[in-house]
């Protein structure tokens, strides 16, 4: 940090102790930054991994002839009949190891992104909100679709791999490093609207939802008495509603690229079927051919039925952690 930025940074705050937040963020608050998503991507993947299984087993195709489970209930019980309980959550290590480093990244750089692009000046910043959760995802997903392809062949039913660590070796050699990211450009193509989508989605909501009773929290604040509990409440229960709209709506409408995803990085394991293309249209097309256009809808319901609540529950994560580890007053844009 150099002397003009910790000039500016005291003379900023001087004026108001919110302001402080305006200047780009120093170490702490990006190590904060990441720990937060770390702790939030973990939180969120491991709490509703079961929903993802079944989301996967819902959209890969298994042996030829297989008829895709249609119902969310009929497909769980599917699994722990076989499985056990333990069935739903195969693959689950390669989540919990790849979700705290992608995740950390991924809010450090959505923070990084979004002060760069004037994200956080004051009203309600679309564009360059959206912007930085779309690059913030590009750089997510080259950490996760390789830890997305290990885990959705373990997800699968009669996965022929002992686990983790099996499943890679067996990819890396019989299929080569390619394999890991065969999926990348559609998970990148699915991501940028689902996020785009999700950050103006919570931060619309979350404004909307702090407006209905901001006067009397203005009243409040104005008596400075911003650690008061009820209103650290009150804005984790407008995090949770916002998240948890903001990730059912974006999940559902990128539902038939994530059908797309999914049979790209589960291509070969049971079905004979190859599309021999990466590129999402062409592969798109065939399903709807071959398997009607229900099947791109598939996985619909588990998908927003994991979205909301992680959505939920990492934005809730995510925030709180920011304040316990910055303090309340790095919230600058919260408290208008």
């Amino acid at each position: 940090m150099d002397q003009h930025a910790q000039l500016r940074r005291t003379a900023d705050n001087l004026q108001t102790p919110e302001a402080s937040s305006s200047t780009i963020s120093d170490g702490r608050t990006f190590v904060a930054h990441m720990l937060a998503g770390a702790a939030a991507g973990i939180t969120e993947h491991t709490a509703m991994y079961p929903v993802d299984t079944i989301k996967t087993r819902m959209q890969a195709l298994s042996h030829p002839g297989q008829r895709l489970h249609g119902s969310v209930v009929r497909a769980l019980r599917a699994v722990v009949r076989r499985e056990g309980v333990a069935g739903l959550y195969r693959g689950v290590g390669a989540v919990a190891w790849g979700a705290g480093p992608a995740h950390a990244m991924y809010f450090a750089t959505y923070e990084q992104a979004k002060q760069l692009l004037g994200g956080n000046r004051a009203g309600y910043q679309w564009l360059p909100t959206a912007a930085a959760g779309a690059i913030a995802t590009i750089v997510n997903d080259g950490f996760m679709t390789p830890v997305d392809v290990v885990k959705q062949r373990l997800q699968v039913a009669h996965s022929p791999y002992k686990g983790l660590a099996d499943c890679t070796r067996q990819i890396l050699q019989h299929e080569g490093v390619g394999a890991l990211y065969k999926s990348y450009r559609t998970t990148v193509l699915m991501n940028v609207p689902f996020t785009a989508m999700h950050f103006s989605v919570y931060e619309a909501a979350k404004k909307w939802l702090l407006h209905v009773d901001n006067e009397e929290a203005e009243e409040r604040l104005s008596v400075q008495l911003v650690a008061d509990i009820e209103v650290a409440e009150e804005r984790l229960s407008v995090q949770l509603v916002a998240g948890g709209l903001a990730g059912g709506a974006a999940a559902a409408v990128t539902t038939p690229l994530d059908v797309v995803k999914t049979r790209l990085q589960t291509e070969g394991v049971h079905s004979s079927k190859r599309y021999g293309t990466t590129a999402v249209l062409p592969v798109l097309r065939r399903i709807i051919q071959e398997e009607g256009m229900a099947t791109i809808w598939r996985g619909m319901k588990p998908r927003v039925l994991f979205n909301a609540p992680a959505a939920a529950v990492s934005w809730g994560t995510y925030e709180t952690m920011k304040d316990l580890l910055l303090g309340p007053e790095a919230q600058g844009h919260h408290h208008h």
